[in-house]
């Protein structure tokens, strides 16, 4: 129900997001591939990537990128994207070890990490939503929440039409994993200019 155009368009509404939003200095790296099965036959589950992966987009060096995401444990930020026609979800999970605090915690005492991670995620999702507005004017967005990074596999149990994982990595030591998943309620097919994404401050919305 999602024609393969429009499968790009989300991806690449997605990439410019997170590249846009997720790092905490403008400049810094943020490197994505996106996660492939890692056996023919197998389906792309999230917790089953752990071996070097690349999906042969170049960095800014020209070099095609590898990762090596870890299994997803703890806790994911969840946002939903909803509308008439299609219900996105997107998930990001963050480590929480020393690397990462450092780098998106720095020396704000006044918010967890965890409010840290909402608000960064709630302004990756928002800049995503910005942009499919301009194509589905009925969608709103919920708040971010938490869920246990175990529940990332029964995705397929939503029967998505739709369903993609990502290996991020922000500056030299962050890594995170994404995760995208649609599904629709009727035929889906359009084309985003990226190029017109607009700055945006995430509000909230709900829905």
């Amino acid at each position: 129900m999602i024609s393969s155009q429009a499968k790009d368009s989300i991806e690449r509404i997605f990439y410019k997001a997170a590249q846009a939003r997720l790092p905490m200095t403008p400049g810094d790296v943020c490197d994505i591939v996106a996660i492939k099965p890692s056996g023919a036959g197998r389906k792309d589950r999230p917790e089953d990537q752990t071996e070097g992966l690349t999906d042969g987009r170049a960095g800014e060096d020209g070099a095609s990128r590898t990762r090596r995401p870890q299994a997803q444990t703890g806790q994911v930020v969840v946002l939903t994207i909803s509308g008439i026609l299609f219900r996105l979800m997107l998930l990001l999970h963050f480590n929480e070890d020393d690397s990462t605090r450092d780098y998106l915690v720095k020396d704000d005492a006044q918010s967890t990490f965890e409010e840290i991670i909402a608000e960064i995620s709630n302004l990756c999702c928002g800049a995503m939503n910005q942009e499919l507005l301009r194509y589905f004017p009925d969608l709103g967005m919920s708040t971010p929440y938490m869920l246990s990074a175990q529940c990332v596999p029964h995705l397929e149990d939503l029967k998505p039409s739709y369903l993609s994982s990502y290996a991020i990595q922000l500056g030299d030591s962050v890594h995170v994993v994404a995760t995208l998943c649609v599904c629709a309620d009727g035929p889906i097919d359009f084309v985003a200019d990226v190029n017109a994404v607009e700055e945006s401050s995430g509000e909230l919305e709900l829905f």
